[in-house]
């Protein structure tokens, strides 16, 4: 009601030099009937002053509409000194970003600088104009300034003056300003930080290699090795401002404050190391494994959140810390090789297990990896023997279009005792997929590098075999998860889960042949990454008819993938001394086996300790990593997407051109080599 007053009385004051206009005009008619030349006098007096009336209308327009916003930023005296002294900090400003007035709370927060005519993103670099609304909707946002922490609301006004059934008063009376109210909202966070910063944190503690180390010394000083384990433990609790408790001989818990998990982590968690260090006689040195859970709703989320972390960091191997932050990791450590167990406890119970699940279910599924090599087939093979001894029908998963283990796939096909029916394609495994199939997966245990990730999803029952180090997107649902980062290979792993899984099991020499292929491709022919139980493992093989000499059939290479190997190693580069990074040709076939033989190759070479090649295929990067052990090329693979273990690993990157996939692969090791986690 206020704004069309007002509006009535502008169209008013301009409309008032038209009524004067028509009384002259009346006033000249009746001087025609009394006296024609004072008509005509009357009449020249007319037009003199209607020009002029327009003329100062026309000259005056701009002005009025001038006055008019000014006027609609004027408020009466008592509005105006209530928002002037108002304390919460209040400005205008224009559609531009133009401040065009601020009360003194305003001016307080910028020590009253000038501002009025200044742009607000020159004092607030948060704000933008063009984040606001163009309606009479809130626009809110938390902004930093001067360390202390504001709200701004910002709403849109739009200021009209005059009829609103007359579109020319309508178009010249009306203005656009946004309207800026700065909370202060300091103390609310500071409070929401402490009472973040005072939230209990869970961190379990396992020791890898527990009884190992143990029977590693004498028992006399086994007390002492266990008390100086649990005083480093204590030490590192008592800096956090927390405690720690022993849940087991090898399992501890600490609690400890939100506030202090920043210590963790700007040393590295270098109780790692201080554990890794201690040595009084003992010939292997304890490993720890770190799983903190931090950020959940509660005590008991934030145990479940470090039992995954614990899981996860154990999966990968131990001697290292994992920090799960509701659905995020963190990695800290791992670096090292994983201790070899001792005992086959673990693997004849995993066996056990396994043989109730194939003999409950009514046709078992066997994949590996996508480009499935030696390792992942062998075991793969492995599987299908010892389902077969249980006189259950198994297949295995195989697109036969591109992958790595070629040779052995043409073998096997050779062999009288299969059949074309061994192999099936995508397709053809979906479609016998049913509520009793159980679903093995080998050699992976990422449920996006399968070779039929559709599977996954269709599978209730899923049994899990790998040697590679557990990623973040490990296959979460499996009934079984036999996950040893420190086998050799998955072959091995089957071999020792056969002899246990069915009494007396016979293999077929290729068979045998497969199995031994597939530790001998993952430990470079028996020469890295190989333990006690890998020999073991041969062996078992060698007495079930394995051959060597068949089995170099299978590593053999055509001559255009020879030449391609050489050049990639005649091109390498050296990094640090001890790095070697080549490009592959990418005009040969099964150019992802001619890659990770090229990067063995490079292995061979004095003084390298690790060695990546990559090479273009269709629109990706395939890039292979080895290692010898000093270099763990899984968290280098990790930082581009891949995956492995210590010593293999392997990634692809979409995308990128050669050039711009070694300045990544660089940067990496840039940040790696700088001890960057």
């Amino acid at each position: 009601m206020k704004r069309r007053k007002i509006g009535w009385r502008l169209d008013s004051y301009i409309k008032i030099y038209y009524l004067f206009l028509v009384l002259f005009f009346i006033e000249v008619i009746f001087g025609f009937v009394f006296n024609s030349t004072f008509g005509i006098v009357s009449v020249i007096i007319f037009v003199i002053t209607a020009a002029i009336t327009f003329v100062v209308r026309s000259i005056n327009k701009k002005n009025i509409v001038k006055y008019i916003e000014e006027y609609g930023m004027r408020i009466s005296d008592v509005q105006k000194n209530f928002l002037t002294n108002l304390i919460i900090p209040y400005a205008l400003v224009d559609i531009n970003g133009t401040i065009r007035w601020v009360n003194k709370a305003f001016e307080n927060i910028l020590d009253n600088k000038k501002m009025i005519n200044k742009n607000i993103h020159a004092f607030f670099t948060d704000i933008n104009v063009e984040q606001f609304p163009k309606d009479e909707s809130y626009f809110e946002k938390d902004i930093l300034h001067n360390e202390k922490y504001y709200t701004v609301r910002t709403s849109f006004i739009e200021m009209k003056f005059g009829d609103e059934e007359n579109f020319e008063v309508e178009e010249s009376f009306t203005s656009h300003m946004y309207a800026l109210s700065f909370f202060d909202i300091t103390k609310l966070v500071e409070l929401k930080q402490e009472n973040m910063d005072q939230r209990t944190v869970v961190a379990l503690m396992f020791i890898d290699n527990f009884e190992e180390v143990m029977q590693s010394v004498d028992e006399v000083r086994r007390p002492l090795l266990e008390g100086m384990i649990y005083r480093k433990l204590a030490d590192v609790a008592i800096g956090l401002e927390g405690i720690v408790r022993r849940l087991e001989r090898d399992k501890f818990i600490c609690l400890f404050p939100n506030k202090n998990l920043k210590i963790f982590k700007d040393n590295k968690f270098e109780i790692l190391d201080d554990i890794r260090k201690i040595k009084i006689g003992n010939e292997l040195p304890p490993t720890l494994s770190i799983g903190v859970g931090v950020h959940a709703e509660n005590l008991n989320q934030s145990l479940e959140y470090a039992r995954a972390a614990i899981d996860l960091s154990l999966g990968r191997g131990g001697d290292q810390a994992v920090i799960k932050n509701k659905d995020k990791y963190s990695f800290y450590g791992g670096k090292t090789k994983g201790v070899e167990k001792s005992t086959r406890v673990k693997a004849r119970i995993k066996a056990y297990a396994f043989r109730e699940l194939i003999e409950d279910a009514d046709r078992v599924l066997i994949m590996g990896h996508k480009n499935a090599d030696l390792d992942a087939l062998g075991a793969a093979i492995g599987v299908y023997c010892g389902v077969k001894a249980l006189e259950k029908p198994a297949h295995i998963v195989l697109n036969s279009n591109s992958f790595s283990a070629r040779n052995l796939y043409e073998t096997i096909l050779s062999e009288k005792e299969y059949n074309n029916q061994i192999f099936l394609d995508n397709i053809e495994a979906i479609g016998l997929t049913g509520e009793k199939t159980l679903l093995v997966v080998v050699d992976v245990n990422r449920s996006d590098m399968v070779e039929c990730p559709e599977l996954i999803e269709l599978s209730k029952n899923i049994a899990v075999f790998d040697h590679h180090r557990t990623s973040v997107d490990y296959i979460k649902d499996a009934v079984i998860s036999y996950v040893e980062p420190y086998a050799s290979s998955t072959s091995e792993m089957i071999t020792e889960i056969l002899q246990y899984m069915v009494e007396k099991i016979k293999l077929l020499p290729i068979e045998a042949d497969a199995l031994f292929a597939g530790i001998a491709l993952d430990t470079k022919n028996f020469t890295v990454k190989t333990g006690v139980r890998t020999f073991e493992a041969a062996a078992f093989l060698r007495r079930h008819g394995a051959d060597s000499i068949r089995v170099k059939e299978l590593f053999k290479s055509d001559m255009d993938s020879y030449k391609a190997k050489a050049a990639t190693v005649k091109e390498a580069e050296i990094f640090y001394d001890k790095v070697a990074i080549s490009v592959c040709p990418g005009d040969v076939k099964n150019l992802s086996v001619v890659v990770a033989q090229a990067a063995d190759d490079l292995l061979n070479i004095k003084g390298i300790e690790a060695s990546f090649v990559m090479s273009e295929l269709d629109d990706k990067i395939l890039m292979s990593a080895r290692s010898n052990g000093n270099i763990n090329v899984q968290l280098v693979m990790e930082k581009l997407g891949g995956g492995g273990h210590l010593t293999v690993a392997a990634t692809q990157l979409y995308g990128e051109s050669i050039v711009s996939a070694k300045e990544k692969l660089i940067l990496v090791l840039n940040e790696y080599e700088k001890g960057g986690q």
